[in-house]
Formats: structure tokens, sequence, C-alpha cells
């Protein structure tokens, strides 16, 4: 992959709503664009890079059935694997007590926002990106999963994204890791005593679920290249790889 005007972009499908989230980083960690768009939108920016790594925090693919055919190779028996409709990759990140969410094995039965994603990855693959690596292409994507990926970094289960405090804490963390966003803690210097009665208070100044995942989801594609030999992938060829920014995962979290 070519590293001259190197783009790392994160994109989040799966808060839910129509419109998508991304964030794009620098060799530096400067974040270069982060916005709320249509698809449309976003495939317009994505087009115009010289060279990209795009990190797309959403399944890749459907689910083959491949963790319950390893199951039965174990001479488990179908009770024990009844529910099990998820890819290898999701549950071996379960088995370290990361609770993501599982894929199910038609298109047609999983939510909205998974087909949502799967609808991105064939747009990508219209645009020429190819999936990592390939030291060929110019263009290039990713699966992640950022809720895996701020429990790994952290260390533990984060906060919940929803909250002002799981906000707080996600956006630390990515300003810890280098981004060069504006300290969090500053919000806390910005609470005063009449501000606190009357109710006001600078959520402005924190960012929104979607941007920080998106923002993790970008970060996760500039450690891939940055700093390959720590960075660890889940899953199968078949159903898709998972990757996180670390080079090893704690027995559980």
């Amino acid at each position: 992959m070519l590293f001259t005007d190197l783009v790392y972009i994160g994109v989040d499908l799966i808060s839910g709503h129509k419109a998508l989230t991304y964030a794009a980083l620098d060799r530096d960690l400067n974040l270069v664009a982060l916005a709320d768009g249509h698809s449309e939108e976003i495939m317009a920016f994505l087009a115009g890079q010289k060279s990209a790594l795009v990190a797309v925090n959403a399944p890749s693919h459907v689910n083959h059935g491949i963790i319950k055919k390893n199951l039965r190779t174990e001479s488990l028996t179908p009770q024990s694997i009844h529910g099990l409709e998820m890819r290898l990759a999701e549950y071996e990140l379960r088995q370290h007590g990361i609770a993501v969410k599982g894929t199910d094995a038609k298109e047609s039965q999983c939510p909205a926002a998974v087909r949502a994603g799967f609808t991105f990855y064939k747009k990508l693959s219209g645009l020429g990106f190819e999936p990592h690596p390939n030291a060929e292409a110019t263009h290039q994507w990713l699966e992640t999963n950022s809720y895996a990926c701020f429990c790994v970094l952290l260390g533990t289960h984060p906060f919940s994204r929803l909250t002002l405090e799981g906000r707080l804490q996600r956006e630390l963390l990515l300003y810890e890791l280098g981004l060069h966003i504006h300290d969090p803690m500053v919000f806390f210097e910005e609470i005063t005593r009449h501000k606190l009665l009357n109710g006001i208070l600078p959520f402005e100044l924190v960012h929104s679920p979607a941007q920080l995942d998106a923002m993790l989801a970008a970060y996760t594609a500039w450690h891939v290249i940055q700093k390959p030999a720590e960075a660890v992938q889940f899953g199968h060829r078949l159903e898709g790889f998972i990757t996180l920014p670390v080079s090893a995962l704690k027995e559980k979290y």
C-alpha cells in the first residue's frame, strides 16, 4: 500500500440512523474530517482520496456457520450450540468477555443498520477499495468493532456510549492515544454553580457517540499501518475478520 498522502478513515454505520458518520486522520493523527452525512456524501469524500484505508464499524459478511461447524467437531450436542447465530470473530471476542452482537446467516434477517453496512462495503468495492492487506492497492478497507476496540484499549468495559460519562471516557482515551482533539477535561472547567443550577452544561464540548466510534475506527486504521505488529485479527476468511489495535487480548474483560 502506498503511504504517500494516505488518509486513515473511520466509518460508523451501526448507530441505527440513516445518516452515517465518518472521521479522517492524517499520519500525525490530525483530525482532517469529522462529519455526519448520507452514503453519497461519504462516497464522494472517499473517491477524492489519493490513498486511503477505511476502517468500518460494521460487519462485513453474514455468518457461514463456521462456529457451529467447529463446535460440532468437538462432539457438542445440538442444544449446546443452539442460539450461536454469530460469526467466528464475534464468538472469539465473546470468549474474552467482550459482548459484541452476533451476525445472522441471512442478510434479510439482519437489523437495518447491519444491512446498510453490507451495502456500504459493496459501494466501497465499486470505488475500487480492496480488503486489507493488499500491497498493490492504494484504497483498502478493513472491518473493526469500535466497542471491542474501546474495551481492549481501556482494559475494561467502558461506560455506556449513550451516557455523558461514557462519552467523556471515550474522548479522553482518544486524546490520550494522541489524536489532536481538545482535552475533554475542559468540560469540567466550564461547569459553574450557576450553570449547574440552571441545567446549562457544555455538551457541545463532547463528541457524539457515533463520532467517537468513527474516530476510534480511524485510529484503528492508522494503528494497523503505523504499528502492524501491534494489531490483531479475529475471524475466518469466509465471514470476515475484525481488526483491533492491540497485539493481544486479556483472558477476560
